[in-house]
């Protein structure tokens, strides 16, 4: 029963993965190696802030990116626990 639940899992993470401008977010997030707002990621990658901010709640559904919230901006990260259970050795292939 465990093993099925994680395996689906990671199908969703996989599923959320499958797009060009999520693999794009991660690998500015891993490259920055801090908390970045959606204005900077969509600045990085010429992405318009609703477009990254549409990705961002996706890839926070699966797990991989935690968001903290301060005034009116949002900050966001890699979660790193998901990679390393899920995806080990995910980020070192970006």
């Amino acid at each position: 029963m465990e093993i099925e639940l994680e395996d689906q899992k990671r199908a969703e993470i996989f599923k959320t993965l499958s797009d060009a401008n999520r693999l794009k977010i991660i690998r500015t997030l891993q490259a920055s190696n801090r908390e970045m707002t959606c204005g900077e990621v969509g600045a990085q990658l010429s992405i318009s802030k609703s477009t990254v901010s549409y990705h961002f709640k996706a890839l926070r559904a699966v797990g991989l990116t935690n968001t903290r919230k301060e005034a009116q901006s949002k900050y966001l990260s890699l979660n790193q626990e998901t990679f390393n259970k899920y995806l080990p050795g995910f980020l070192d292939s970006l």
